[in-house]
Order: C-alpha cells, then sequence, then structure tokens
C-alpha cells in the first residue's frame, strides 16, 4: 500500500451539502434552579438526573432537541456557585465556562420563586463577557402570580426575562422559539471539495485506542501528535488521505479518503481538564460531518459501556459504522476470538456493523479496514429501485404474512426507498400503528438478508395509504 502525503484542508473551499451542524445550546445557573428539569423537558426525555439535592449535576449532560424544525444539541451543566470554596464547585465553574465557550446560545436559570442571589448576579457579569446570545428563564413560574414575582428579576438589569415552569411546561413555547431565533445559520458541515464518492470518517473511541496512530500510518507523516498518555489529541485534526491500492481486478487504483481523527471520548467522571471536556462536543460534530464512522477499539482492553455509548452516538445520526479492534498483534487466537465474541455481546444493538481486527502499530489488517470503510460507505448510498423492492416484498407477505393485531387485519401494500445516507423505506399500510415491533424487526431483517447494507443503520417507516381525496397522513 503506497502512501501519499495529505493535502492541507482549506475549510473556505465550495463544499457540498450533505448535513447541517446543530447549533449548541447550553443550560446554565446556580445549584437548584431546575436548569435538570428543563433540560429534560426541552429534550423531551428524562435524561439529566433530577433531584432536590443542590449539586446533583456535576458535569454535563448532553442531548439533542427539536423544535420549530430545527435540530439543536443541548449541554446541561452543574450549578454554578462562584462564592463556593469547595473544590467540586470549583470545577463545575470550569466546565460551566467550557460549555458557554462552545455554546452558540446560552439559557441562563433563574428561580422565579426568590429574589436575586449574588449568585445569580455573578452569573450573570460572566454571560455578559461571554458576548453570546442569551436567554434568562425564570423557572418554576407555575401560575401568574409567579408571574409577577418573576418580574423582580428585571433588577439584574436584562432585557427580558421568560416565566416557565420545567415541570409543568407552561411557557415553553416562547421559550423554545426564542432559543430557534437566536441559533445562528449553521453551515454545511463537508469543509472539503472532494467529490461525492471519497469517504468522510471519523475515528472515534475512548482514549488511547489508536485513532491519531491510524491517521499517522495512512498520512505517512506525524499529522497527529501520537502519544500513549489518554487524552492527547484535543481538537479534531482533518487530513485528505490518498492510498494506492490494488484492485479486484489486480490493477493499482488511487482510495481516497477524509479522515476526521477526534479526541478520545473518555468517562464524564474522568474529564477532568477543561481543554478535554471541550473536545467532546468536537466529537459529536465531527460525527455529523462524517460518513462513516470507525470506532477504534483496544482489543485487549476490551469494548466498554463508554464504546457502546459513542457507537449510539454515531448510529443515531444515521452514520455507517466500522468496529476496529486495535492492538491485535499482542493478542493470541484464543485471545482474539474471545475479543470480537466481547465486541459483538456489548455491541449487540449493532449486529450489521463490521468487526475489523487489525494491528495500527505493524500494519497488519489496516488494508482490510480501509476495504471494509469503502464497502460501508457504498452500502450507506446504496438505492433500491421501487420494482425489485416490491418482488422482494410480495415474497415475504406470501412466506410471512402480518400478524393481526387487535382484531384487525393488518395489510401492506408496497415498499419504496424514500432515502439513501442512511437507507430509508417507507411501507404503506392501512394500520401504521399496529404492525407489531416483532415483525417490523422481521422486515428490516429480511431487506438486510437480500440487499445487504452491511455497516449502515437502516429506517423503515410505516405510512397510511391514502385514500381518495384525502390529505397524506
Amino acid at each position: 500500500m503506497t502512501r501519499h502525503r495529505p493535502q492541507r484542508i482549506h475549510h473556505d473551499d465550495p463544499i457540498p451539502a450533505v448535513a447541517r451542524a446543530r447549533g449548541i445550546v447550553a443550560i446554565v445557573g446556580r445549584p437548584n434552579v431546575g436548569k435538570s428539569t428543563l433540560f429534560n423537558r426541552l429534550a423531551g426525555a428524562k435524561i439529566a438526573i433530577v433531584h432536590d439535592e443542590p449539586g446533583v449535576t456535576r458535569d454535563r449532560n448532553y442531548a439533542d432537541a427539536f423544535a420549530r424544525g430545527v435540530e439543536y444539541t443541548l449541554v446541561d451543566t452543574g450549578g454554578f456557585d462562584p462564592e463556593s470554596d469547595d473544590p467540586m464547585q470549583k470545577g463545575i465553574g470550569r466546565q460551566v465556562q467550557v460549555a458557554i465557550d462552545e455554546a452558540d446560545v446560552i439559557v441562563c436559570v433563574l428561580d422565579a420563586t426568590m429574589d436575586p442571589t449574588g449568585a445569580d448576579r455573578d452569573a450573570i457579569k460572566l454571560l455578559r463577557r461571554s458576548k453570546k446570545p442569551v436567554l434568562y428563564a425564570a423557572n418554576k413560574a407555575d401560575s401568574q402570580a409567579v408571574d409577577a414575582d418573576a418580574a423582580e428579576l428585571y433588577r439584574l438589569g436584562v432585557d427580558k426575562v421568560f416565566p416557565v415552569s420545567a415541570l409543568h411546561g407552561r411557557g415553553f413555547a416562547d421559550l423554545e422559539e426564542a432559543i430557534v431565533n437566536a441559533l445562528p445559520d449553521q453551515p454545511e458541515l463537508n469543509e472539503l471539495d472532494v467529490g461525492d464518492d471519497v469517504p468522510r470518517i471519523a475515528l472515534i473511541g475512548r482514549p488511547n485506542a489508536g485513532k491519531s496512530s491510524l491517521l499517522n500510518r495512512l498520512a505517512s507523516e506525524e499529522r497527529s501528535l501520537v502519544d500513549d498518555r489518554p487524552g492527547t489529541t484535543r481538537d479534531t485534526v482533518d487530513a485528505l488521505v490518498k492510498l494506492k491500492r490494488k484492485g479486484k481486478d489486480g490493477k493499482e487504483h488511487e482510495q481516497a479518503l477524509v479522515v476526521l481523527d477526534t479526541a478520545g471520548i473518555r468517562r464524564k467522571s474522568k474529564v477532568s481538564e477543561t481543554v478535554e471536556a471541550v473536545s467532546v462536543l468536537r466529537a459529536v460534530r465531527a460525527i455529523e460531518r462524517a460518513e462513516v464512522v470507525v470506532l477504534m477499539c483496544d482489543a485487549a482492553e476490551g469494548v466498554a459501556e463508554q464504546d457502546a455509548k459513542i457507537l449510539g452516538l454515531a448510529t443515531d445520526r444515521g452514520r455507517g459504522v466500522v468496529i476496529a479492534l486495535n492492538k491485535t498483534d499482542l493478542m493470541d487466537a484464543q485471545q482474539l476470538k474471545r475479543a470480537e465474541d466481547d465486541a459483538r455481546d456489548k455491541l449487540s444493538f449493532t449486529p450489521w456493523a463490521p468487526v475489523v481486527r487489525c494491528s495500527v502499530k505493524t500494519g497488519r489488517g489496516v488494508g482490510a479496514l480501509i476495504d471494509t470503510i469503502a464497502e460501508v460507505r457504498k452500502e450507506w448510498v446504496k438505492r433500491i429501485g421501487t420494482s425489485e423492492l416490491n418482488r422482494f416484498f410480495e415474497e415475504v407477505l406470501a412466506t410471512h404474512p402480518p400478524p393481526t393485531m387487535g382484531g384487525r387485519a393488518v395489510r401492506l401494500y408496497y415498499v419504496t426507498q424514500a432515502e439513501s445516507r442512511p437507507p430509508t423505506f417507507v411501507v404503506v399500510t392501512n394500520e401504521p400503528e399496529r404492525v407489531h415491533f416483532s415483525y417490523q424487526r422481521y422486515i428490516q431483517n429480511q431487506i438486510r438478508k437480500r440487499f445487504g447494507f452491511e455497516g449502515t443503520p437502516i429506517r423503515i417507516r410505516y405510512k397510511s395509504k391514502r385514500k381518495k381525496g384525502e390529505e397524506e397522513t
């Protein structure tokens, strides 16, 4: 495999539209004002731990949110109390500053039932220095009477206060509208005009798994700093790498890749340095602008819970996935078998993702990894014709028709592939809500069995058949 020097990326080049960045909204405020409850309400799920005891949220939580047709990423921070001498509180203060620095919009949560405190005033001073758009939400405004009390917060010198009740959802329509209006126009994410056939891959995983070493081997130069200490890579490094590979025809072909090397995402309890904490958000952004995500795992250490969480970030965003078990040169055949079985077990929610054994240090298996990435990317963009899909669908229905649900017969009329990147199918039926989840899984498995789609999530939507003269549902 002949390697060439990577081309330097110019971020002002024309870019193809593949995806758009999500804006980042940070939620800050002093302890016990309801930040986590507000976070959960905006995210539409109970993600953050909610408890009356101050300081329960000690680090940042992250979640994707959607409002008025706009997607953004929420960041929940610990309670900010600059007056405290507690080392934990000082650490939280650093994490809050990180979130503010990385955010596009900041929501400062205040307590509508209390007079402003010194911590409130200090937080507002900090936010004014940030020069970022700031929205002030007066939480616990459960009634109009409390709205009047919230007006006292104007004494802090803020332009507008949004009285809300995170517990009951009161006032959230206005707050969400303000958040969306404050978000900047997000640029398209693929910064390099390299053509539509060049895979854009993000190297993700825990620290010290070999991500930077893989980029350096591909680039044949020390493009990324490689160090045995976890957390060396602090920012995302992009490189256009061109490789000379022999194809199945025996001829030499050029294989180009845009590689996004991200800082290792470690367990939140171990993210102690402020600069490392910044890398978590940047890694999420790298996943968004990638097409295929390579999860680098240390085969000797095994797959950890954090690896599964990282992989979940990629699959939630519909990215192609390859699992690379690195450092296999340190293991015998029996150990390798156990490592792969362990990876399959702990990452069982992606049984369709290929696992590649490799040793970045020796180069063994790296060629197979590159081939697998290219194949997964082809599957990610693949389209199946409607006529071919429906011939297959007729066979499936003849062999295994959908079960009757609630005494009503479920009929599936036809299927079409609506999108690729990732492959998305629409099944038209008389009863979209009555297609049992086990049958939905069966349909997905049959699609994979017939058409492949290895390494890529596929999405299937069930839609009711539109009757003549009716709007589509």
